[in-house]
């Protein structure tokens, strides 16, 4: 007879779960107190894993256990320990809390259990490492994991070598860690340099080794040598009153020393320096103060002090390629300070690619994008110049805006003289998307839309390209529609 009752609250409380999850609350709240518990075990049992997520935007944070308060603080309210309270569902030990994020969304979060006590989500089996220890990690459906991060044992690796390095400049020591490629010793070859800020965070928090070996392995970069370099004082050193010192220590110590002991490319066009935060504030620095030496930056997340902002937007443009990445749910003092400085990329003229991600300020967000920047300094092979040749000074094509995008995005460009343009979209596969446009073009800068939605057949999520052709000459970017 008990058997027998247990399976029909089962099946009660499976099939109102079946319809929503607020059926299943309704269902738990209106059932005599004696039974509440075992149709949340049952409801447990069925679902097994958590965040619940219904459709693809809906999710359904959920604890149970014994507490007085239970919070869920994360990516989503900048960490706020009283941010998103649960509720506790009446006589049960069951908490939940409901929230909308994007399809795409990845976020960092962990429970605050009686305002005090921070655990990982004991449900959830997705967990990322983070500045401060592993978080939980909330995927929804159209979130797509980065393959390149993994380590794959049955391809080539690079090796990682440490040495102790000594500035003169800020009289102090750190550990450099060195990147050469797969093959390096049996070749002769040159190769270009990225370095990477927070260096040894990009190794172990952002598997940047990982990502170097993928994206040599599938022939999409040129193997370069990665130079991973900790701070030792931090803000002082990436946005404080050493950033001069610290740049004297790059420019005039480090990379004489590895030019000496390693075979590099030294043309600013072959090096290239990343960071994220903070980090991603020095790189910029050192793109506007060093384009001489650094002809590459790549910012995640950054801060951008009013230095380098004033800088950019008063001095000539320089011979630099930007890369700069946000996550919609970044620090909130961060995302104008970003987004303000992309429009003086482009009334400067600047190469840039500007990508804005559902994600939060987190080591999970920037180690999926760090192939972007590689690819974007370092291609396998050329992809802005065709067999046409060399590309006339002025012509140039934009990264659109925004990136990943849905459903629409600007794509601009300009010409250095009167020519006629067409510019197309095309899938992976080389076939043609869409015509934006066809026609007679004058000097100057132009820019047309496009609408993913507009589009009789329609277009699943993905990777797609636009190729501007102007006369002889013809370049092909990169976009991605995520719906």
């Amino acid at each position: 007879m008990r058997f027998a009752i247990l399976l029909n609250l089962l099946f009660l409380s499976v099939s109102s779960f079946a319809q929503t999850f607020q059926d299943f609350i309704l269902r738990v709240s209106s059932a005599p107190e004696g039974q509440r518990p075992a149709i949340v075990d049952s409801f447990m049992n069925a679902v097994g894993t958590f965040p619940l997520i219904e459709g693809t935007t809906n999710v359904h944070f959920v604890y149970r256990g014994s507490a007085s308060s239970v919070t869920v603080p994360g990516d989503a309210n900048n960490w706020t320990i009283s941010a998103l309270p649960m509720t506790r569902l009446s006589t049960t030990d069951l908490w939940y809390r409901s929230e909308t994020y994007e399809p795409d969304a990845r976020l960092d979060y962990k429970f605050v259990l009686n305002g005090s006590t921070w655990i990982l989500d004991p449900r959830n089996p997705f967990t990322v490492s983070g500045g401060f220890g592993p978080n939980s990690e909330l995927r929804l459906p159209h979130y797509v994991p980065a393959p390149e991060i993994i380590y794959y044992p049955n391809i080539p690796h690079g090796t990682l070598r440490d040495t102790t390095f000594f500035s003169t400049n800020l009289n102090n020591s750190r550990t450099i860690r060195i990147y050469t490629p797969p093959g390096y010793e049996a070749s002769s070859d040159s190769f270009g340099v990225m370095v990477f800020h927070d260096g040894l965070e990009y190794v172990t928090l952002a598997q940047a080794n990982n990502v170097l070996d993928y994206l040599i392995h599938h022939n999409r970069i040129k193997p370069v040598i990665g130079v991973f370099v900790p701070p030792v004082n931090r803000t002082a050193e990436y946005a404080g009153n050493q950033m001069v010192a610290f740049s004297s220590f790059i420019v005039n110590e480090l990379m004489p020393y590895i030019d000496a002991r390693y075979r590099t490319r030294r043309h600013p066009e072959s090096r290239a320096t990343l960071g994220a935060s903070n980090g991603g504030n020095i790189a910029l620095w050192l793109g506007l103060n060093h384009s001489n030496v650094f002809g590459n930056v790549a910012a995640q997340s950054s801060n951008i002090i009013s230095s380098i902002s004033s800088g950019f937007q008063n001095n000539p443009r320089l011979d630099l390629k930007l890369y700069l990445d946000l996550g919609t749910y970044d620090i909130p003092q961060l995302i104008p300070l970003v987004r303000n400085f992309i429009p003086i990329l482009q009334t400067k003229g600047y190469i840039y690619q500007y990508n804005e991600y559902h994600e939060g300020h987190s080591w999970g967000n920037w180690r999926a994008h760090v192939d972007n920047a590689l690819e974007m300094f370092f291609p396998a092979t050329p992809v802005s110049v065709t067999e046409t040749g060399l590309l006339p000074d002025g012509f140039a094509l934009f990264q659109n805006y925004p990136n990943p995008f849905n459903p629409g995005t600007s794509i601009s460009y300009r010409l250095s003289a009167i020519s006629q343009v067409t510019l197309k979209v095309y899938d992976v596969l080389g076939r043609e998307v869409a015509t934006l446009v066809n026609e007679v073009k004058g000097p100057g800068e132009h820019s047309a839309r496009f609408v993913a939605d507009g589009l009789a057949s329609g277009l699943a999520s993905g990777t797609y390209f636009y190729r501007l052709t102007a006369g002889a000459h013809s370049i092909t970017k990169k976009f991605v529609l995520q719906k």
